[in-house]
């Protein structure tokens, strides 16, 4: 065989010796991760969250607490019930971690007709960068606005004269545990007075209490109370203020800035005063 080499051809390279082009991956590799690090470590220390899950449950829990004092502060002269904080496990953050949802609410009784009047008026007085709108879903008017940081706020109508606000975190991990209700509260002069009209006894233990922080300062709360077997008639609370709503199973209405309900619907009298933003 010849040792000359055709005009054109290069010889292979030993096995050992990689080619020059490839001399470069390895340290462009490292220097890639070293820069990606960094950025990341940027990121996370001063970046917003870009999705929810960025954010704890016991992070988001103020953000919804301070929408539901937004929505009691867009309210009037209108009953209202801020109800329990629902936390509901089990969801997926990702493919190998749980997480939780928390969801707060606010029952508005209103007479039947009127509902769409209250979303509207809310949607108004909400802050515009929540962006609220209401629109017609199923037949029903529907409140949507986005209270910041991946808080959803929705209002519909679950009932006739009954409209139902929230503010849900989404899913998110759950580092945290949450009071659902503060207990220990005293009954209250509203409350008393309701009872002994109904002829019940006010319940020897305190009652429970649900609170939102006010866009002004101080609380928006409900205090609320089961009471006895449910009474023929709720007519014995006419004399006690300025009606809202009277319906033979809810009767609604207001002493000064209270607003005292009392609910037959549930086989036992419940009833809650609440006590919302001034100005």
């Amino acid at each position: 065989m010849s040792g000359a080499l055709q005009a054109g051809y290069a010889p292979p390279s030993r096995p050992d010796q990689p080619a020059p082009g490839r001399r470069w991956l390895v340290p462009a590799a490292v220097v890639w991760a070293v820069l990606l690090a960094g950025l990341t470590w940027w990121s996370v220390r001063h970046d917003p969250p870009t999705v929810k899950e960025q954010r704890t449950l016991g992070e988001a829990a103020p953000v919804v607490d301070r929408a539901m004092g937004r929505l009691v502060a867009a309210l009037d002269d209108d009953a209202w019930e801020l109800t329990p904080v629902r936390v509901a496990r089990g969801c997926r953050v990702t493919p190998l971690s749980d997480g939780a949802t928390l969801t707060r609410g606010l029952d508005v009784p209103v007479p039947v007709g009127s509902e769409r009047a209250l979303l509207d008026r809310v949607a108004q007085r909400l802050p515009a960068d929540w962006r609220a709108g209401v629109a017609t879903e199923a037949g029903r008017p529907r409140l949507r606005a986005d209270a910041g940081e991946f808080i959803a706020v929705d209002g519909r109508v679950v009932a006739d004269g009954l409209v139902r606000f929230s503010a849900a975190t989404g899913c998110r991990p759950a580092d945290t545990e949450l009071v659902e209700l503060l207990p220990g509260h005293p009954v209250g002069p509203e409350l008393t007075a309701a009872l002994r009209a109904l002829g019940q006894a006010p319940p020897p233990d305190a009652a429970q209490v649900a609170a939102a922080p006010c866009p002004g300062g101080g609380l928006a709360r409900t205090v609320g109370v089961t009471a006895g077997a449910v009474p023929a008639s709720l007519a014995a609370l006419r004399p006690l203020g300025a009606v809202v709503v009277d319906r033979p199973e809810l009767y609604a209405y207001r002493v000064g800035s209270v607003a005292v309900l009392a609910d037959s619907t549930g086989g036992k009298l419940r009833l809650v005063a609440s006590t919302g933003c001034a100005g």
